[in-house]
C-alpha cells in the first residue's frame, strides 16, 4: 500500500490531480460552444471572453432557440458540441445547421466517464 507523505490529504490529491487534467488538455475548437440539452432548456457555454455571462439557460421553445442562436453568432462561435438527449436536440440541431454552425453531436454516455459531479452548467462547460 502506497504511504501519503506527512501533511498531504486525499482532498489535495484530488485537487492536483483535477489540475493536472485541465492543464492537459488543450483547446482544439477555439470559437466553440458546448451545450446540455433538456427537455424543457438547455444549458449553453461559450469562451469565458465572449461575454459577461458566458453559460446561459435558454427555453426549449422555438423563439428561444432562434434566441440562442443569434447569442452563439454574437459571441463568434463557428462550432458546437451537444449531447443527442432523446429526441430533444433535433430543433436546435437543424436551427444551428441552418444557420451555418458546425455543430457536433456527443454522446450523453460517454460524458458519464468524465470525473467530477454532474450539473448542466458542467456538462455544457
Amino acid at each position: 500500500m502506497k504511504r501519503r507523505p506527512k501533511g498531504a490529504s486525499k482532498k489535495n490529491g484530488r485537487r492536483n490531480r483535477r489540475n493536472r487534467v485541465a492543464k492537459f488538455l488543450e483547446r482544439v475548437h477555439l470559437n466553440a460552444a458546448g451545450i446540455d440539452i433538456g427537455s424543457a432548456s438547455h444549458w449553453v457555454a461559450v469562451p469565458e471572453d465572449r461575454d459577461d455571462q458566458p453559460v446561459r439557460e435558454f427555453k426549449s421553445f422555438t423563439p428561444d432557440l432562434h434566441a440562442l442562436a443569434d447569442w452563439l453568432d454574437v459571441c463568434g462561435i463557428e462550432t458546437i458540441a451537444m449531447e443527442s438527449t432523446g429526441v430533444y436536440w433535433i430543433p436546435l440541431f437543424e436551427i444551428l445547421r441552418e444557420r451555418g454552425f458546425e455543430v457536433l453531436l456527443v454522446n450523453a454516455r460517454h460524458v458519464k466517464g468524465v470525473p467530477g459531479r454532474k450539473t448542466d452548467v458542467t456538462d455544457c462547460q
